[in-house]
């Protein structure tokens, strides 16, 4: 990591709020941006955009968020911040509640201090029939008492929390989510359209890993997939990893919904920056061949995707060379969509008085340097 503060930035391209500046300049001073202006001189190839926010990342370099080990859970947030992401919001899968209730201790300390973004519980409120990679064993209702435990443990960094809103309790449960400021992520769900449609009214208004984990369409039976993309309430999560669902369904996705609530996410597990091999991911094992993470089962036979091994600096290429995406599309999706739903504040936007969270991109999508607060996270060099 290449620690080293910028006053001036010059770009082939700054994309802004108010459109995309050719031949800009950047003035920075400190953590924050203080103007944008054209008459760079010509100087570069790449554009400048919004850090990158990744709001649902469960770990990488052997690491998963929540680890009792602070500066384990450093490694990790460092690591994806070299990938683009300036800003994460941490993501646990799900575990015993008395367990749960540790590791948002341990992740709130990070957003007290300002390394992170805040945290995602996903699970324990699931529908065994979409489990995924969760233990079947541990779901459970959300029930008052387990609702207000987690609500007290992540006080003001709990941020979000993934539920199958068909469990018993899940308009309550919603209701009193939304009240003490938690967003509420429709995912790993049976429901049908009409409880999803419900679930939106009670103030649900995320879709985890969209596809993923929930009922296909169909013609006479649509499931919450139409529903989700198509209620103007709700932001939607794509895992573009070509593993997850295939280019033609993240372009039919972006072009329904539109880039503003579209929101690239990784749900990187531990083993992202690693390589393959077995992990853990909660109290379940996973096997990660050729890049894909996979739970090992009994008898051998293929295992339900665990996660992933995505980093936001290859969602935001993918998303350019494999969907079609523009630059100025991508950014909103990988920065501007994420941080405005979220309300992460003075991040994913290029504009006077934000953070100086900056990735720099090629043509091509690809991440070529990373400014965070100010300093170079990764020079272009």
């Amino acid at each position: 990591m290449v620690s080293m503060a910028v006053t001036q930035l010059k770009v082939a391209h700054a994309v802004t709020p108010e459109g995309v500046i050719d031949d800009a300049v950047l003035t920075l001073d400190g953590e924050r941006i203080v103007s944008i202006e054209s008459g760079g001189g010509g100087e570069g190839r790449l554009w400048a955009v919004p850090g990158f926010v990744d709001s649902h990342t469960h770990g990488a370099v052997g690491v998963a968020f929540g680890n009792p080990d602070r500066e384990a859970n450093m490694r990790a947030i460092n690591y994806h911040r070299t990938q683009g992401s300036t800003s994460i919001i941490c993501s646990t899968v799900t575990e015993p509640i008395d367990k749960l209730v540790e590791q948002s201790k341990v992740l709130r300390e990070l957003y007290e201090a300002g390394e992170i973004a805040g945290i995602h519980l996903e699970g324990p409120f699931l529908a065994e029939e979409k489990k995924g990679a969760h233990d079947a064993a541990l779901l459970c209702d959300p029930e008052p008492e387990l609702v207000e435990r987690l609500i007290e443990a992540g006080g003001p960094a709990l941020r979000m929390i993934t539920m199958a809103t068909e469990r018993e309790h899940s308009e309550w449960a919603t209701k009193r989510f939304v009240e003490a400021g938690v967003h509420v992520a429709f995912g790993h769900s049976d429901a049908n359209d009409v409880i999803t449609a419900e679930s939106i009214e009670w103030g649900a208004d995320i879709a985890t890993h969209l596809f993923s984990a929930m009922r296909s369409i169909h013609h006479r039976e649509p499931g919450p997939v139409p529903v989700l993309l198509s209620d103007e309430r709700v932001m939607v999560e794509l895992i573009c990893d070509g593993i997850h669902h295939a280019p033609v369904i993240a372009a039919m996705s972006i072009d329904a919904a539109g880039p503003g609530r579209v929101a690239l996410v990784t749900d990187a597990m531990s083993a992202t920056g690693v390589g393959d091999g077995n992990y853990l991911l909660g109290e379940l094992e996973v096997e990660v061949k050729d890049g894909t993470a996979r739970l090992v089962t009994a008898d051998g036979s293929e295992g339900a995707i665990a996660g992933s091994t995505l980093t936001m600096a290859r969602a935001f290429e993918f998303v350019v060379q494999e969907v079609g995406v523009s630059i100025p599309d991508a950014a909103l999706m990988a920065a501007t969509t994420p941080a405005k739903w979220h309300g992460i504040p003075d991040v994913g936007e290029l504009a006077p008085g934000k953070f100086a969270d900056i990735c720099l991109v090629d043509d091509d999508g690809k991440l070529h340097g990373v400014l965070r607060r100010g300093e170079w996270i990764v020079s272009p060099g």
